[in-house]
């Protein structure tokens, strides 16, 4: 699985600190060869942060790991959206719904 984070939405200033990350915009996806065909899933969300107390990471210094952690601490369920992920692969690779043409149009 890849997570990505594509944009943070901060406040400019607060006090001291600037750029604070309050809106994260996050994306998981995935690729699978299943049966020499590529089948690929994703879901793309927003995670609200609450506001930095006793610690705060200047905005240069945060780490693509850190603001992860961050999202799966505040509502994120990492183990959840893989399986949506993957879900959604597998729908792909193994339909259980499908279109056929009438069988006397043949």
């Amino acid at each position: 699985m890849n997570w990505n984070i594509s944009s943070m939405q901060c406040v400019a200033q607060e006090g001291d600190r600037q750029d604070i990350v309050t809106v994260v915009h996050w994306q998981c996806n995935d690729t699978q060869e299943i049966d020499g065909k590529s089948y690929s899933g994703s879901v793309y969300a927003t995670c609200t942060l609450p506001a930095p107390e006793d610690t705060f990471t200047p905005y240069p210094d945060l780490t693509q790991q850190q603001v992860l952690d961050w999202i799966w601490a505040n509502g994120v369920d990492k183990d959840a959206t893989e399986a949506a992920v993957n879900a959604q692969i597998q729908a792909q690779a193994f339909p259980t719904i499908v279109t056929l043409a009438p069988p006397w149009a043949a």
